[in-house]
């Protein structure tokens, strides 16, 4: 009959039209197909966001190693050449008028002793800045990894589409090249064959904007690749075998949280932060405590006064040398309560890192029973999208029959067969979001984002 011979060319289509939308092309030499992981491994590899989130851990691994230093004594070394006009002092330790010059060097150290923990406390401070900043490139990579997941899954519903808006082009193709040869004969009219024909025209206008909304998801996609273009961009369909199985496994949001608080990075450098701040406070208080440093040095000097003989540069050099140790002790007794107000921001500051790290444990929570929820109404939307397309296939097939025999209008076919197509799209988007929703609970619970 006529409309079997329509379902076996729609049906090559649809096996045709996913594969074709699938291989674009390729991207790359000797790629074909970028899968999530792949999509994922370059744009962890290329995105500006990680690279200065990297710098930045750079910069405290700097700092840290600068803290560390800080133990070591500071070595100064110095010259000064003297020209003295008028009184002065001769060599024989009496003023008189006359021109002298002076040449010195000399060598210090100073090692400091005491610093009320101040360099200890740095470094521990350092240290926890250097983890939180670790945390925070982990967290960055984590958000690439949702954007590259969120655009691959809207690139596979709008290639779904294109294959929905291909099928329905070629139904109606079918129609109008049935009408024609019905019209041929005198058993269609004019008037049928014309609607038929408006109905193609649509039909291959919403082909078009799908075939758009496609290149523009793959454009978006492939920009966060960091691609030089998406011409011939092509991303590869999942395995979306036993999806219905994995609802009933769903674990509950409370328990997803539980796992997720010792995992997601962003509650990991809040925490850090919080424990630092603590040693920020002990800086600021190593302020209040005596300075107590070991100081040391070596030096010498050439005199020479005019009018007046001097030993040799060679012998004032070796005769004034000399050399000292001693001790710097410096205790703080006031300096206008900045110490003491250094200490109240520092513990300001704490109470607003205790705050920050609520929030974000509140934020995770939120988007956690959010995502457990989007999950499971995706899995139910995905079950009574192929229970509704089952329906709409069964109602198609006796409407185009019914049509093709003259007990339906065109009306009534075009009706049955949008809802077909409808049908068809809904489950192609409830598929892959519930695909994606799914894998965003696992990657909560600190499995790979992959499906």
């Amino acid at each position: 009959m006529v409309h079997n011979r329509i379902f076996v060319i729609v049906a090559a289509l649809s096996l045709g039209s996913a594969s074709a939308v699938a291989q674009q092309g390729e991207a790359t030499p000797g790629r074909a197909e970028w899968t999530l992981a792949e999509c994922i491994d370059r744009a962890l590899e290329r995105n500006i966001s990680i690279k200065q989130s990297r710098n930045r851990r750079m910069q405290q691994d700097v700092q840290l190693n600068t803290d560390k230093w800080s133990r070591l004594p500071s070595v100064d070394a110095s010259a000064g050449q003297n020209f003295s006009f008028g009184r002065g002092l001769t060599e024989d330790n009496t003023y008189t008028n006359t021109n002298t010059s002076s040449t010195s060097f000399s060598v210090g150290a100073s090692v400091p002793l005491f610093t009320g923990m101040r360099i200890t406390n740095s470094i521990k401070l350092g240290r926890l800045n250097l983890e939180a900043a670790t945390a925070d490139l982990e967290k960055a990579g984590n958000d690439v990894r949702v954007q590259v997941a969120q655009a691959y899954v809207q690139a596979l519903y709008d290639m779904e589409v294109v294959g929905v808006a291909c099928r329905q082009v070629a139904i109606d193709s079918m129609q109008v090249e049935r009408l024609r040869a019905m019209k041929s004969h005198g058993k269609a009219s004019p008037a049928d064959l014309s609607q038929q024909e408006a109905t193609l025209a649509q039909s291959r206008l919403t082909a078009t904007q799908a075939k758009g909304n496609r290149s523009l998801s793959l454009l978006a996609l492939s920009q966060l690749l960091e691609l030089q273009s998406a011409e011939g961009f092509a991303i590869a369909l999942p395995d979306t075998a036993g999806m219905e199985a994995r609802c009933s496994s769903l674990p509950a949001a409370d328990a997803v949280y539980a796992e997720a608080l010792g995992i997601m990075p962003e509650v990991k450098a809040e925490q850090i932060r919080l424990n630092g701040a603590d040693y920020s406070v002990k800086v600021a208080q190593a302020a209040f405590y005596p300075q107590l440093s070991l100081t040391a040095g070596l030096g010498t000097n050439y005199y020479r006064t005019s009018g007046y003989s001097s030993s040799s540069f060679a012998s004032q050099m070796r005769n004034n040398f000399s050399q000292y140790v001693g001790l710097s002790l410096n205790v703080p007794l006031f300096n206008r309560f900045q110490t003491r107000n250094s200490v109240r921001a520092a513990r300001i500051d704490r109470q607003t890192q205790e705050l920050q790290l609520e929030n974000v444990k509140k934020n995770l929570y939120k988007e956690i029973q959010t995502a457990c929820l989007n999950a499971r109404n995706a899995g139910a939307k995905y079950v009574s999208c192929r229970a509704a397309l089952r329906s709409f296939e069964d109602a198609f097939s006796l409407t185009q029959a019914k049509y093709e025999n003259g007990k339906a209008t065109i009306t009534e076919f075009n009706e049955a067969k949008n809802n077909l197509m409808k049908a068809q799209s809904d489950l192609a988007q409830s598929r892959y979001e519930y695909l994606y929703q799914m894998a965003l609970v696992d990657f909560y619970r600190g499995r790979q984002l992959a499906f």
